[in-house]
């Protein structure tokens, strides 16, 4: 019989969704967390997830339960709980919304908007998460500048910059007017600020960057700062593998 994993105490907590692993570290290393009936606080004290009894200020964990929703991300708040430079931060949209503790899936940078997935299931977001079974990232940008002939392919094509490969799993140009131009480009993995540094390589500043679907989920018509629950069928069809 395959004995059960073990990990930190710290990351043992985050992953039964309570709490994020730095607030867990902060929980053990204030005496807070106690296994087996001993008070720990060492972070990485080895645990065996259900093998333990882990307790918090005296009282048995009870698991969550399992909620995911999404947000229509403002532009200026970062994806962050705490933020060291005193910016406001995702979490605002939720304040006053009696919700679970609840991590991002993923992340989009201060200057971006759109779509973002909230969950309190590790497993859950870590599938969604991963550029090898995830679904696609949809997303809108408008640049300064009108695209060159070619340039679509060329973003599908790829570049190297920083020692990585940047690339988009599809590129098409939406509209453009006089001087700018909005386009939809659709990634299949997330680096950082991917979308601004391939088209930097192409001399194509972003002006504006929103998120409009991952996978079959789209944005639609909700409202800026708002946020909504998933339905069950859109948490499993998030999930499941892609093509």
């Amino acid at each position: 019989m395959r004995a059960p994993a073990r990990h930190g105490l710290a990351r043992a907590l985050s992953k039964q969704g309570v709490c994020s692993r730095t607030e867990a570290a902060r929980w053990v290393v204030a005496g807070r967390v106690s296994v087996d009936g001993r008070v720990v606080r060492d972070p990485e004290f080895p645990v065996a997830g259900r093998d333990n009894r882990i307790e918090v200020d005296g009282r048995a964990l009870a698991p969550p339960t399992r909620t995911y929703l999404m947000l229509n991300k403002p532009r200026g708040l970062v994806t962050t709980v705490r933020d060291e430079q005193g910016r406001d931060t995702v979490y605002r949209c939720l304040q006053g919304a009696a919700l679970p503790w609840l991590a991002p899936v993923g992340r989009l940078d201060k200057a971006s908007e759109g779509l973002l997935l909230f969950s309190n299931d590790t497993g859950w977001s870590a599938r969604i998460a991963d550029p090898q079974t995830g679904p696609d990232k949809t997303y809108h940008v408008q640049v300064g500048g009108l695209p060159a002939d070619g340039l679509m392919a060329a973003l599908v094509a790829g570049i190297v910059e920083g020692g990585e490969r940047l690339h988009a799993r599809d590129a098409r140009v939406l509209r453009h007017g006089a001087r700018n131009a909005w386009l939809e480009i659709v990634l299949d993995e997330g680096r950082n600020r991917q979308i601004r540094r391939l088209l930097a390589a192409f001399d194509l500043p972003v002006l504006r960057l929103v998120r409009v679907s991952i996978g079959s989920l789209a944005l639609g018509e909700l409202p800026k700062g708002e946020w909504r629950p998933l339905s069950e069928e859109e948490v499993k069809a998030l999930a499941r593998p892609g093509p």
